[in-house]
């Protein structure tokens, strides 16, 4: 299956689906103006206007600004964002606002990934915060019949932007929507999962949207062409990760070589995250984010979870639903993967959450009756509100790896022989992350059946007897394994499933539905920013926290668990020797021994925040 936007870019071009808004309705009530606005340091920054043609009152702006550019450029022709909001958007009266952010498209300037914030390594005298609130400024002093109340949304990159607003915000910035907001480029979103590189995300992003810019322009960049659809393939003859840029990037994408050459925690990735600079938060917030997102889940959580933590009296919510990337602003969003929801999610939320959010806070008093936390229940499909995200409340429950490839809430006992599992694992033939070879990560890869994987030799399977009563996980679950390999370095994977008995109208029988799957790259156990070899064949502890899902257990149903090293292409390969990976050769790669233990004292175990 082809992937429907690039991995990272999100909709270079917007398919609008059958029940967006038309254009000439649009162009009735709109006028385009075009602006070149001045930041604090002289940069112009290129800016779309769409203005409500009757006059008669004044309006609140909804700014938006992008990477990705604000065409159609000209007199002529209106974003075809315009046509995916919700009709009550336009219905109400908005004046809405697209910027090419600094250095891309039609914008002065020189781009910059993840800016770093003024003060730390790398950084200039402007960020992106700044370039937010100066183009608020300019926006309430310049728009005629603007009622001095600024919005700002965005997803994907956007929703970075959209974030990044919220620091030292401009005061008429009264309400803003992170929506999959990259937020920390190293530890969970687009490029790493735990220190491990993303390859086909990142690789289907550099060679594409994430390409320097020669200069400024409305032609996109070039979409990369694979020699065959054949990823796994491709990704496996393209060898080492240094191979990326001398066959294919050929220095067209400087950041690529940037990450290439800081593989760890360091300064670099410190001075891009957003997390840690959203404190003192003067505008509400609805952070959005979606369980199956391949892209930026891991965002929207840090987003919401920072601001509840540094800036506790800030108007702070998130909403989480059964979306893929971006899934929530087109169509019906009923559906994903091999999933279905038996609702109308999408215009559920662009509806009646989003819309009421901003017209709440741009016109009204911000009295709006929207819990702080919406999420929709995967397993049982059904909207729940909470007071807190994750719910407050939980109880932890372990559940143990046991001898024999079974799983159970009763701890091992004290003497187990063998006292481990094992399997060989090669990066010659690495376990595939889908069964469809496709060149891209897929954005629904999330919410495929996992038994392609399960009966191989280098994946280890664990699975419950049926349960008795239902159990429903909120929050993250935590990995905890006791592991030995006889490498030096090693990636583990582990895999929450849900084993359907397959009893429903045309449900295949055993479906295994992914709840979550995550990645820890083993030389990081200890420290993302000082990483250790394994010392072979000894046993250690490997913990790690994967990202929140709200999924009921159903009664009847079974719970499995996959332990693997590699996930390829989704992951790039680890060599299984300890060396840095970006620049590793040929002969570095080799296969090893992977054992996981079971015994009392080295009790490998999957964590489960439970609530009722």
């Amino acid at each position: 299956m082809k992937a429907v936007f690039a991995s990272i870019a999100f909709l270079l071009t917007i398919a609008p689906d059958a029940g967006a808004q038309d254009n000439s309705a649009i162009e009735s009530r709109y006028v385009k103006t075009e602006h070149r606005i001045s930041m604090r340091d002289g940069t112009h920054l290129f800016t779309s206007v769409y203005a409500p043609r009757d006059t008669g009152q004044q309006y609140a702006i909804m700014l938006s600004r992008t990477p990705y550019g604000v065409g159609p450029y000209g007199a002529t022709g209106y974003n075809p964002a315009l046509r995916m909001i919700s009709p009550r958007f336009l219905d109400r009266g908005f004046i809405f606002v697209y910027q090419d952010v600094r250095g891309r498209s039609m914008s002065e300037g020189e781009f910059v990934h993840m800016t770093p914030w003024r003060g730390m390594a790398g950084a200039r005298q402007t960020d992106e915060s700044t370039d937010a609130y100066d183009t608020i400024e300019w926006l309430i002093r310049n728009i005629p019949h603007n009622n001095g109340r600024v919005g700002i949304w965005g997803t994907s990159y956007p929703g970075y932007f959209a974030g990044a607003s919220l620091v030292d915000a401009h005061p008429a910035l009264r309400a803003a929507s992170p929506q999959a907001p990259q937020a920390d480029w190293f530890m969970g979103d687009d490029v790493h999962h735990h220190g491990a590189f993303f390859l086909t995300s990142a690789f289907n992003f550099f060679t594409t949207a994430g390409r320097a810019r020669p200069a400024p322009g409305t032609t996109p960049p070039p979409r990369f062409t694979f020699p065959t659809d054949d990823g796994y393939r491709f990704f496996l003859e393209m060898g080492p990760l240094s191979n990326a840029d001398r066959l294919y990037m050929k220095g067209t994408a400087p950041f690529w070589n940037d990450m290439m050459a800081h593989g760890t925690l360091d300064d670099f990735w410190e001075a891009r995250r957003l997390a840690p600079k959203l404190r003192n938060v003067q505008p509400a917030v609805l952070a959005v984010g979606g369980w199956y997102d391949a892209n930026n889940l891991h965002g929207a959580l840090q987003v919401h979870a920072a601001i509840a933590r540094q800036s506790p009296a800030t108007r702070n919510r998130i909403v989480l639903g059964p979306w893929s990337h971006g899934q929530w602003r087109r169509g019906a969003g009923d559906a994903v993967g091999d999933l279905t929801f038996g609702m109308n999610t999408g215009s559920f939320f662009r509806d009646t959450i989003e819309y009421s959010f901003f017209e709440s806070y741009l016109y009204g008093n911000g009295s709006i009756a929207l819990a702080n936390a919406t999420a929709f229940e995967t397993g049982v499909n059904r909207w729940r509100t909470f007071d807190a995200w994750p719910p407050k409340g939980a109880t932890t429950r372990s559940l143990y790896l046991r001898a024999g490839g079974t799983l159970s809430f009763s701890a091992p006992p004290a003497s187990v022989s063998p006292a481990y599992r094992e399997y060989r694992s090669d990066p010659a033939d690495p376990v595939p992350f889908m069964a469809q070879r496709s060149t891209d990560m897929n954005p629904d890869y999330m919410a495929r059946d996992q038994r392609f994987s399960s009966t191989r030799p280098d994946v280890l399977v664990y699975v419950s007897d049926p349960l008795t009563e239902d159990i429903t996980v909120a929050g993250s679950m935590r990995s905890s394994l006791f592991v030995s390999t006889s490498g030096t370095d090693s990636d583990w994977v582990v895999k929450l499933i849900d084993v359907h008995p397959g009893a429903g109208p045309g449900e295949p029988r055993g479906f295994q539905e992914m709840v979550r799957g995550d990645v820890m790259r083993g030389k990081f156990r200890n420290s993302y920013s000082r990483p250790e070899p394994f010392t072979p064949d000894k046993v250690e502890l490997v913990a790690f926290n994967s990202d929140d899902v709200l999924h009921t257990f159903r009664k009847g149903h079974r719970i499995m668990v996959h332990v693997q090293s590699s996930w390829f292409p989704l992951v790039d390969r680890n060599p299984q020797t300890f060396v840095d990976i970006y620049n590793a050769a040929p002969s570095d790669f080799r296969a090893a021994t992977q054992r996981v233990y079971h015994t009392r004292a080295q009790a490998s175990r999957i964590e489960l925040p439970v609530i009722r």
